[in-house]
């Protein structure tokens, strides 16, 4: 899509107002509700349609199709986010009235490190086509990865803080409570940074691990940086809201790595084809559609697999704590 700078400028105004309305609804510290999240949650998904529907409509097939095959693709990565969202707020006992909070601006600050990738990204593969071979073959080796934790069975129990937070941790001092939604405080003559500001900067700061895979993935399938950033925009922005959905949910996915590991690899092979195909080789390139209903289909059978194991498991410890001792 050949986008103005006009048009970067009212997208970025846009999405910008968005957040304040959002902000602006949720200032109040409170525990978030399954009906609220759920509201929330369609609002967001709502206005990504609209979206799609826009470019469907001003830029044709093609951006639209590329748009919804990276918002669900980076919805559907952002969901494993969760999991280490809610080890986050475990190891700092962040209240659930100030959980809001803590990932309204944590969201925010990986919203603004992701633009700053997506930016480098897109110089980098304007610059050096050669550089599809190493997002695919990462993209391969991170699905192959994906696997192999699912079949070990080992999962993450506790938050390893990353070195940015240690540093800061051991720099500043910091308060040993929450002084309600406050960064900062002052006593006894000394200005301490709360545990609050930690956790925000933990949920920021981690989210670019997650852009460490993410991003590659989305730049399989469209090399548009408008795309790749409004994709990753509607993304994000609604993952607050997603939390407190599924936040009970999560154990039940039990099949989720299987299936993003599938469609990382798959966009993998995708990027591979891509890089060969640049290089002049004759070889076949996938489809925008066939990669969209590729993903959708993933999901939806990783998601009634994973239900259906929650259900019989639920059935055999139900079963097995009714029989005789």
């Amino acid at each position: 899509m050949d986008v103005s700078l006009s048009t970067w400028v009212l997208t970025v105004v846009g999405l910008a107002a968005l957040i304040a309305v959002d902000f602006f609804i949720g200032r109040k510290p409170h525990e978030v509700s399954i009906k609220e999240a759920g509201i929330w949650t369609i609002v967001w998904v709502a206005l990504a349609v609209v979206f799609g529907i826009g470019l469907l409509v001003l830029g044709g097939g093609q951006p639209a199709g590329e748009f919804f095959a990276g918002y669900i693709t980076e919805k559907s990565l952002s969901v494993d986010n969760l999991f280490v969202f809610v080890l986050i707020m475990a190891k700092f006992s962040v209240p659930p009235m100030y959980q809001q909070r803590v990932l309204m601006i944590g969201v925010l600050i990986a919203l603004v490190l992701r633009a700053g990738f997506i930016a480098a990204g897109a110089v980098i593969i304007s610059t050096f086509s050669w550089v599809f071979y190493i997002f695919g073959a990462f993209l391969i080796y991170t699905a192959w990865k994906l696997i192999q934790e699912a079949r070990s069975g080992d999962e993450d129990e506790e938050f390893e803080e990353n070195r940015l937070l240690k540093v800061i941790e051991s720099r500043f001092p910091v308060a040993d409570r929450y002084h309600g939604t406050k960064l900062f405080v002052r006593e006894n003559g000394r200005r301490l940074i709360t545990p609050m500001l930690i956790v925000m900067l933990a949920i920021g700061t981690t989210d670019i691990l997650f852009a460490l895979d993410s991003i590659p993935a989305i730049f399989g399938l469209t090399q548009d940086p408008y795309i790749v950033f409004t994709a990753n925009a509607f993304a994000l922005m609604g993952l607050r809201q997603l939390y407190f959905l599924i936040g009970g949910l999560l154990k039940k996915l039990v099949h989720l790595s299987y299936g993003l590991s599938v469609i990382l690899g798959f966009i993998g092979v995708k990027l591979l084809l891509h890089a060969m195909h640049e290089s002049g080789l004759h070889v076949p390139e996938i489809g925008i559609p066939f990669s969209l209903g590729f993903i959708v289909l993933v999901l939806a059978v990783t998601t009634f697999t994973s239900l259906r194991a929650s259900r019989k498991q639920a059935a055999e410890e139900e079963r097995a704590a009714g029989g005789p001792v």
